[in-house]
């Protein structure tokens, strides 16, 4: 059983930026990937970015490309959302999830989530 604890969530403002981390319980088969998804109040939960293992091959929404950068320590064993040109928007309960590549909402594992709030 993996277990995933993200940390790095709080409060910033529009336009700061904020970094992520997703830490495993134990390392990863290489087949693996991490990802990282999000749900706002009254919203579904959607996905953000994934990272494959082994690669480094990332995915973006398009709602956070070239704002948003994924990626993994497999040392570490840590995976990374660094946050940048952040907007009320980007405002959610971000979660962590890993498992057999391609991650989706369907992944084998999730965290129990971490708090990011956009607001002047």
């Amino acid at each position: 059983q993996v277990q995933l604890v993200e940390s790095g969530g709080g409060l910033v403002e529009p336009g700061e930026s904020l970094t992520l981390s997703c830490a495993a319980s134990e390392r990863f088969l290489s087949s693996w990937g991490w990802g990282w998804f999000r749900q706002a109040p009254g919203k579904p939960r959607e996905f953000v970015a994934t990272v494959r293992t082994s690669s480094g091959t990332t995915i973006y929404a398009e709602s956070v490309k070239g704002r948003f950068t994924i990626w993994r320590s497999n040392a570490e064993k840590t995976s990374y959302l660094q946050m940048t040109q952040l907007k009320p928007e980007d405002t959610a309960i971000y979660y962590c999830a890993a498992g057999p590549a391609p991650v989706t909402d369907r992944a084998r594992y999730w965290g129990q989530g971490t708090q990011v709030t956009v607001s002047s």
